[in-house]
């Protein structure tokens, strides 16, 4: 692709062109403004260039010699990248008249590659900073055959169809506005009634499983994230302090110190361990504007948060507890494959590596307890202790971070957490984060997505459109309507002037699950006529009938 583009636009200069998960992209430096209707253009290039069957040659270069290779072709992202590399020879390969830098290895020519697509183009900061230079992407995808690249551009269409940005638009859930602020979202009354179902299950079920309910401000002094390690360690996703009165105030980005300001409130004995705090809270970081997409990535978002104040002894079990709880959670919403990994001691972190084991050691035998399936992730854990991430598969098998339990034992060190033990004497306790959805914006994206905006009766902002007929019919309708909304039923009334089939169609398409439709027929019998959003016909019942129907499918959450 890059050869490419490089004779179709000659001016070009290359940055970085990784193959990723889905694909591979490579990001230009190109006076020609590329769009998608170059796209045809390029791929035809691109099958001269595989039927003249180039061999790929591999030239290892001293670095040296490499610096000046691509300093007179005046690519200075690759100057750049070499100026990096602490290996003594880098390598360079060439087909034809072509040459990239690249560590390798690839196929034996260019014949070999068989099928491929060019996607879409976008904008990529280099080095992802949007203090540098805003470059040109263009994403594809390749295959061995033609029928695999087929089935995943069909894939493409199903993902594209179900993208929540689009969905959400289309049935009037959420937006989001510049005058506003990019990753600020704006929840709409149909997208907020989904919110409400999501929050009242979530306290619900938290109130049965012994959590204590909490609310907390927005922001704290500066010097809080300081004691916490955040300013240290996690700084670049904070916001710049805000001055009141003197003092420096930071917008949170966490929950956690707030919730330990309320355990340390008075002082805890043994006797109350283990103490679950939970909340709803709405905590803000800073994303660069080039990582920001709908709900999946935003700048303010309220999290399923809740701390568990435990005894070194009670990790195990209450992780064990924790897990029960998030997969009953997961499963409600609709999601039973998912994968579970077990993040270990990264990099950076704080505590000793003996605390470290220790809390390993927890976690593992936790999940060896549940039996559960497992994937180590190396380096992959927090700051401040190790995790268990469980990332759930949507119906097109994508896979999504949602759950995430966490142990720590850094900041009951740094705020100095301690309860009243056995021996009347003050003891340092373990704290465990855990969220069960990871945030309400991004887990409604990955509903939406999921369900193709076809919520779950218990979940759909309407669960039921009254349709009338005729004007003759309206009176009959409100009465109908009346008594739905006395029961619970979130119900509306299409009584326009229009005709039947386009009412239906209407309700349709803001994917409604049940529509209840009403001519001459149901009035005579006192009855309703319910059909399903895709089509099926349940049937004619009584009003009676129809409130035990609903509200039997709505409590059991199908």
């Amino acid at each position: 692709m890059a050869h490419a583009v490089k004779e179709l636009f000659p001016d070009t200069k290359f940055a970085i062109g990784p193959a990723i998960a889905d694909g591979f992209y490579y990001d230009f430096d190109c006076g020609h403004a590329i769009t998608q209707e170059d796209l045809p253009r390029i791929e035809e290039k691109m099958k001269e260039i595989i039927k003249a069957n180039k061999p790929f040659i591999r030239k290892d270069m001293p670095k040296e010699e490499a610096l000046n290779f691509f300093q007179e072709s005046g690519e200075i992202y690759k100057v750049e990248l070499i100026n990096e590399i602490t290996e003594e020879t880098v390598s360079i390969y060439e087909e034809g008249n072509f040459a990239d830098l690249c560590r390798g290895p690839h196929l034996e020519s260019t014949g070999k590659v068989k099928a491929f697509k060019l996607l879409n183009v976008a904008g990529a900061y280099w080095r992802g900073s949007e203090k540098n230079k805003m470059l040109q992407r263009i994403y594809g995808v390749s295959f061995p055959a033609k029928d695999e690249l087929k089935k995943h551009l069909e894939f493409l269409e199903e993902v594209k169809k179900r993208d929540h940005r689009r969905l959400g638009k289309e049935l009037d859930l959420f937006s989001m506005n510049d005058d506003i602020g990019a990753g600020l979202v704006l929840w709409h009354p149909r997208g907020a009634v989904i919110r409400r179902a999501i929050e009242n299950f979530w306290l619900d079920e938290h109130c049965k499983a012994g959590y204590q309910i909490l609310y907390t401000p927005h922001m704290a002094k500066l010097d809080l994230w300081k004691k916490t390690g955040h300013v240290d360690f996690y700084k670049e996703n904070m916001y710049s302090p805000i001055e009141i009165e003197g003092l420096e105030y930071e917008i949170k980005p966490m929950n956690c110190p707030f919730h330990v300001s309320i355990f340390k409130s008075h002082l805890r004995s043994y006797r109350e361990l283990p103490l679950r705090f939970a909340e709803l809270g709405t905590v803000y970081r800073y994303e660069r504007s080039g990582v920001l997409h709908g709900l999946l990535r935003v700048r303010g978002f309220t999290q399923d948060d809740a701390h568990i104040f435990c005894m070194e002894d009670q990790i195990e079990e209450e992780v064990l507890k924790v897990l029960e709880f998030t997969l009953f959670v997961l499963k409600t919403f609709g999601f039973s494959d998912y994968d579970i990994y077990l993040s270990t001691r990264p990099d950076k972190y704080v505590g000793t590596d003996a605390a470290w084991e220790k809390a390993t050691g927890a976690l593992e035998h936790a999940l060896k307890k549940k039996e559960l399936r497992y994937e180590v992730d190396p380096g992959e854990g927090v700051f401040y202790g190790p995790k268990i991430d469980i990332k759930v598969r949507d119906s097109l098998g994508r896979q999504w971070q949602c759950s995430t339990i966490q142990v720590d034992f850094n900041i009951p060190e740094r705020l100095d957490i301690t309860y009243r033990g056995t021996d009347s004497k003050d003891h340092r306790l373990i704290m465990i984060h855990r969220a069960l959805m990871g945030s309400l914006e991004r887990f409604f994206g990955v509903l939406i997505e999921h369900y193709a905006g076809a919520f779950p009766l218990w979940l759909s902002p309407v669960q039921i459109s009254v349709l009338t007929i005729s004007e003759r019919h309206v009176e009959y309708c409100k009465r109908i309507i009346g008594s739905l909304l006395a029961a619970g039923i979130r119900a509306d009334m299409d009584e326009e002037n229009e005709k039947i089939g386009y009412k239906i169609r209407k309700a349709a398409v803001l994917k409604t699950p049940y529509m209840c439709i009403i001519g001459d027929k149901e009035m005579e019998s006192n009855a309703v006529n319910i059909r399903k959003r895709n089509g099926e016909n349940v049937g004619e019942m009584s009003l009676d009938n129809l409130t035990t129907f609903l509200k039997d499918e709505i409590s059991n959450r199908r």
